[in-house]
Parts: C-alpha cells; structure tokens; sequence
C-alpha cells in the first residue's frame, strides 16, 4: 500500500474522550499511572461473580468466563446482539482458546454498569499499536486501556469492532487463559505436571493417570489460579471452531418468539403506562404553544406533558397516546436555519467548495503536488458528486421503558451504548449515573441509530415528571422525520491522466469528514500526486453514524471516479484499478478474484452490462461487481459478486450473512434512499415513501472469502456496503453511457 495517510486521526467521540482521560491521568506526560491502578489488578472475580454468576453451582473462573454444575460455559459479552451474530462468534472464539464443547456455550449480555466495558475498542481507536504488546508490558496496557475506557463509557457496539477487538484480544485470551487455569487446578489436584494435561469438550484429561474431569468440576480451583494475561493462543491450524460455520445461539428464541427486545421489556411488578411523543419538526425549534384540548378528553389518556423540546401523552395503552398526540395543535418556535429545502442545502455546500477553490480547504492527505501535476497532464477531467441525507430505519421502532422511583431509575431499552445512555439520563435528570440501572435486551436492528441517546433520555424525563413506570414509543414517522441522519454531501474532483492513460494527479474536495479519518484517502491506489480537501459547510439535519459511516459517501466518490478516469483513459475498468494496486498485493488478489467469479469481460446480454468497485473498510478489503438490465430504460439488478478479505474470517456463514445485509442495504440507499425537505422539515414519513428495496428486487448474490493470513481481522457489518453504490453506477454508465453523479438512482428513472 502507498506511504499516504490521513493527517487527522479518527475523530470518534471515543478517540476524544480517551485522549482526554490521558492528559488528565497524567500519562502522556510522563506521569506515574502506568504504575498503580494502570496495571490491572489479580482476576477480579469476587467482585464480578454476584452479578453475572449469582446462581447455585455458577462459577466465575475469570471476568468473560462462567461454568456452572452441568459443565454448562458461558461468555460473558460486552457487545450488545442487533442482528449481526456478534454474541455467538464472540462466544465461538473463547470457546474455541477453551477448548470448550460448542453445543454446551452460552452467551450472556454484559452487565451495563460499568463492570465490563470495551476495553480493547479503546486501545483501536486511540494507540492500536498497543493491540499487540509484548508480554511484559500487556498487563500494564490493559490496565490503562481498562481505565480510559470506564472513564469513556466505552461500552459500545459499532464500527465492526466487536470481532476484531474484543473478539481477538479479549475473548480469545480470556478462553486460552481460563483454559491454563483449570488444567493447574487439575495439576494441583491430580499432583502431575501441568504439561502433561490435555483438553477437549469441557473435559481435563492426563494419559498417564487415566483421569478424567468435566471443566466444572474444576471450576472454583480454577478461580483461585493466577490468571495470565498473555496466554499462548492457537495458531489458524490448530483451531476446532473458530473458522467454522457454526450455528448462532440467537437464532432458536428469535424463531420461535421467545427473544426479547427493547420494545418487549414488561417488567415485573410494574404497571406500565404507555408514552407518544413529538419532536420539532425542524431542528432547532421548540414548544411556543400548545393547545391539547380535544386530546385531554380522549380515552385512556393520563397526562399531556409540554417538555419544551418535545411533547408527550401517556395514556394506558400506545394506541391511545398515539391517538391523542395526533390531536394536538402545537406552534413550534421560527427555525434560524436558511435551509429550507435540499437545493437550499447544496447551496450551502456549493458556497464552501466555491470558497476552497482548487487550493483552499483543510488538508487531509496530500502527496506530491496534485495542482502542478494536473497543470501539466495530457487530459483532466472534473466531476461533481451528490448524496442525499439518509435515515437509519431500523425495524424496531425507537423505545425505551423508563422507572423513576425514590431518586433511582431503570430503564430498559435497545441501546448500541448502554453506558453513554446511562451517563446521558443522569445528566438529563439530576441523579447520580450509579442510581440508574441499565437493561439490555437484543436490538431490532440499528445501523448506527442506536448510538444516540437521546430518545432514552426523554423517557426517563417522561418517567420523572409523571411518576409513572412509562414504556415510550416513538412512531415510524417520528423516528423518520425528527432523529439524526447520515450526513448529504457534495464532492467536487479532478483528475490528470498522462501520455500513457496513468492517473497522475487526484484532487477531492467536499465538506463532510466524519469517521473514520482515512475514509476519503485513496491510499491503496498509486497516484503520485494527491490531494484531499475538506470544505466545512453546516448541516441541517443533526448526523448520526450510518452504516459504513463516511466509507458511505465516500466509497461512491472514489469508485465512481475512478472509473470516469478508466473510462477517459479508454481503458478497461478493472486492468486500470489493477495497474494502481502494485504496492496492495491484498486488494489487487482481491479485485482479481471478484473479476474472476463474476466473468468480467466476458459478452453479456444485450442491454446488461457489469459495474466494479473495491473499498476497504473497518480492516476489511472487498470488492463487488453488480450486474445490471437496462433493456427496459430502467436499471433491473441481475447479479452482485462480492470477493471480501477480512484477514481470517471466524464464522463464514455468519460473515457472509453480514456481507449479504450490507449489499441489500446499500442498493436499497442507492436506488432508492433521499429524505427532500419541504420548509426545512422531512417530507418523507414512513416506507410507502422511504422506499426499502423489495424480495422481487434484490439480485442474486455470490460471496467469495479470502483468509490472507497472518494480518489484522477485519470487520463484517460496515464493509459490503461501500462498493455496491458505485459498483451500480458504474454498471448503468457501461450499459448506457450516462454516469450518474448523484443519488439516488430512482430519481433519474423515475
């Protein structure tokens, strides 16, 4: 890969916090925490054991590890489960360094009150070289790590980070040493040398003897062994599940009902009452008056709050106070925002890049000198980009069930940051963040949507105010209409080819940079001569992390400039990305294998063409080609290949899955995602007119899986997304000869 990389670190809100927790501490200027409460103290069991390991013959035997009397294991997971099959690739990965049974693991969601938090997310995003420490100075790292993130609320579920993270350095060890210390249990029981102990299936064997033990039975010993923090773990050929298939432990109770989601929460004791609110339709703006008089006499309803940022009926049932709050007639404070419709918001953009011109801006990445290079080129060619705002639309609706009693609240709810929620009620209701219990179910889906916290922070002011136990609801068209958005953008660029077709010169400028920070460099390619350049314009819309977050946006300017310049050069799309990837041996193996499986340049049939694009994201590099009909004047999908390298893929079928969800959900934003405004307020409302790609649409779908080998593990969730957009684009443009440069596809077909 070229020595290109971006000038800002990612920008996460963990990154910040972190950074900030170092100075504060002390450490990075030079002072004492690395010695103190930096180095983790021994195996903390009896401080974590009466929460997560409370029942008659449950076994603590290290903090992610429970064995009770059955020989039952159980991971301890601090990740949430959405769907994506995280809870049992985590599970698969201690189980298999345990050397335990598959058909006897369990998994178990992680406490939210700060006993587990993500430690190893922390070291990512803040100094990932520590990800691989000697052993020496590993349990002073985790130690520190292990404080940033408590002081971070670092327990979170998004970037693909929870395989690559907690699965490879906390899972895994935790499994390898639980593991060390039930065989010096049985060493020191049996009085043989701990070397010539051998497991498998939850089960201690020693030859010689001829004994025999199920792990449980060694289970409480094992609590009292030292724990090694730096265990030796199995190579690729030693693993038994950890590259394999295996059935997700979530699947049986979500087929046959039993799964329980944020929305399902009924706790016992409580006599729920049900909440309905509406936001501001338009950011900024707030309650200036209210009349809910035809609302206060209807059935069922309890109360009718005005909380100034949002209106609120709690009624005894959700229908009620949906009803009722429909009633209402609310005059909302003038919007200072200029924006009023989507033109108004490109406007806006168009100013900055107008101001930046071909110079100005805030440098990203640079190499050589693009401007000079581009002055001197045989050809240049410019192009102009749009993406349009994005809603998540997970299919659980936004809830939380709120309980205020006694200056203590619970909540329960679907959240991707249990702990930032809990820090973000406290703040909200003037109580101590160690009164507020956190419960956690499974989520219903959140591409990045559940990282807010606002819609909990609402209940629990809902809660407070009433004094009654209150499940909120948000309705699909307040979720759609008033939340937080992936990000709309405009990218401008420039391109000079030499005498030869070669790219030489490379100059983006746009007006969005969220994370992560090397989304927008084009690093894997060979270009001499780079720029990237960020315009900042204000947003209308509040943004939320969406899916592959600026990987999103990005992967369609990139690929689909890339392309323009293949095309400009006369040259076949796939052998011009090829000639840049001499110093990527992995992506080139990658876009050689998707062009290989999908017949690239093989005829097709008349009115069908093929699109191409390779992004890497989140560790993982993958490249897909969609096939497109355009016989009919409308673009009719065929066919994606996808071609992924994620280092070393745990769980194919499960990664697969994830690689499916991801195509799907970004040909669905491609063909179809835009939410237009109308008086600086979303028109769109619900999916008869946010549009979700149908069965009858989506194509078939190949994945191919590349295990490179000895390199970091790659994520799942994010990386399918990015290359489908400019993978189809780019396809209509080969069938049609009409590029398309903004999105999405409907509205030039429509």
């Amino acid at each position: 890969m070229n020595d290109m990389t971006p000038d800002k670190k990612e920008r996460s809100g963990l990154a910040k916090w972190s950074r900030r927790g170092f100075i504060g501490a002390g450490v990075l200027a030079g002072g004492g925490l690395l010695i103190g409460i930096g180095v983790r103290p021994g195996n903390p069991v009896g401080k974590l054991a009466p929460k997560v390991a409370p029942g008659a013959g449950e076994q603590l035997v290290n903090s992610w590890v429970k064995i009770d009397a059955n020989n039952i294991v159980t991971a301890i997971v601090p990740h949430c489960e959405m769907g994506q099959g995280a809870h049992s690739v985590l599970g698969q990965m201690l189980a298999d360094e345990l050397d335990a049974k598959w058909e006897d693991v369990r998994v178990m969601q992680a406490p939210a009150d700060g006993s587990y938090v993500v430690t190893d997310t922390a070291r990512m995003f803040v100094a990932p070289f520590t990800l691989n420490a000697a052993d020496w100075i590993e349990p002073t790292w985790n130690g520190l790590f292990t404080q940033v993130a408590r002081f971070a609320d670092a327990m979170i579920t998004g970037g693909s980070s929870s395989i690559r993270t907690t699965g490879q350095h906390s899972m895994r060890v935790a499994g390898a040493a639980a593991r060390k210390m039930l065989i010096g249990a049985a060493a020191d029981a049996w009085g043989v040398p701990a070397n010539e102990i051998s497991t498998k299936d939850s089960t201690l064997f020693h030859e010689k003897s001829g004994n025999s033990a199920p792990y449980s039975e060694f289970a409480s010993a094992a609590a009292e062994q030292p724990m090694d923090q730096t265990p030796e773990l199995k190579k690729p050929a030693e693993y038994r599940l950890m590259g394999k298939s295996k059935p997700r432990t979530d699947i049986p109770s979500k087929v046959n009902g039993t799964a329980e989601f944020g929305i399902d929460a009924t706790p016992e004791g409580l006599d729920l009452s049900y909440a309905a609110v509406v936001r501001p339709p338009v950011p900024g703006t707030s309650v200036e008056t209210m009349d809910a008089s035809r609302a206060k006499d209807m059935a069922g309803v309890l109360q009718i709050l005005n909380m100034g940022s949002f209106v609120a009926v709690v009624a005894d049932s959700y229908w009620q106070a949906q009803q009722a709050v429909n009633t209402i007639d609310i005059g909302w404070s003038k919007s200072p925002s200029p924006v009023k419709t989507m033109d108004d918001q490109y406007a806006v953009f168009a100013k900055a890049l107008d101001a930046a011109g071909e110079t100005g801006g805030e440098t990203a990445a640079a190499k050589g000198d693009a401007n000079d290079a581009l002055g001197s080129a045989q050809s240049r060619i410019e192009a102009e980009y749009k993406v349009p705002y994005l809603a998540h639309a997970p299919m659980e609706p936004m809830n939380c069930t709120a309980s205020f009693k006694d200056g203590k609240c619970d909540i329960w709810t679907s959240t991707q940051v249990p702990l930032m929620a809990r820090s973000e009620v406290a703040k909200t209701i003037g109580v101590s963040a160690d009164d507020i219990t956190i419960h956690h179910p499974y989520l219903g889906g959140a591409f990045g949507r559940r990282l807010g916290a606002e819609y909990v922070s609402m209940a629990a002011r809902v809660a407070k105010a009433t004094g009654y136990p209150v499940k909120m609801i948000w309705s699909r068209e307040e979720d759609t209409q008033k939340a937080l958005y992936r990000n709309a953008d405009t990218c401008r660029m420039r391109g000079g080819l030499n005498g030869d077709g070669k790219l030489v010169a490379y100059d983006s400028l746009f007006t969005q940079r969220h994370d992560p920070a090397e989304a927008c460099v084009p690093a894997m390619y060979d270009i001499p001569n780079t720029a990237v350049r960020v315009a900042e314009a204000e947003l209308h819309l509040p943004f939320q992390a969406w899916r592959s977050v600026d990987h999103s946006v990005q992967g369609f300017f990139i690929e689909s400039f890339i392309d323009e310049a293949a095309h400009e050069a006369g040259k076949d799309p796939v052998e011009f990305r090829l000639a840049m990837l001499g110093n990527a041996p992995r992506h080139k193996a990658v876009l050689e294998k998707v062009a290989e499986i999908s017949g690239w340049g093989e005829p097709g049939k008349e009115g069908t063409a093929k699109g191409v694009a390779i992004v890497e994201s989140f560790g993982s590099i993958v490249s897909e080609v969609v096939e497109v009909d355009m016989s009919t004047g409308r673009p009719r999908l065929n066919k994606v290949w996808a071609v992924c390298d994620a280092g070393y893929v745990m769980n194919p079928d499960g990664f697969r899955n994830q690689i499916e969800g991801g195509i799907v959900f970004g040909l669905t934003a491609a063909l179809y995602g835009e939410l237009e405004l109308e008086d600086g307020a979303i028109k769109q409302s619900n999916f008869h007119d946010y549009k979700m790609l149908r069965m009858d649409e989506t194509p078939e779908i190949e994945i191919e899986i590349i295990n490179s080998g000895d390199v970091p593990v790659g994520g799942a969730g994010e990386p399918g997304l990015p290359p489908v957009a400019p993978a189809l684009t780019n396809a209509i443009f080969a069938a049609t000869g009409e590029r398309l440069r903004e999105l999405p596809i409907a509205k030039r077909f429509a």
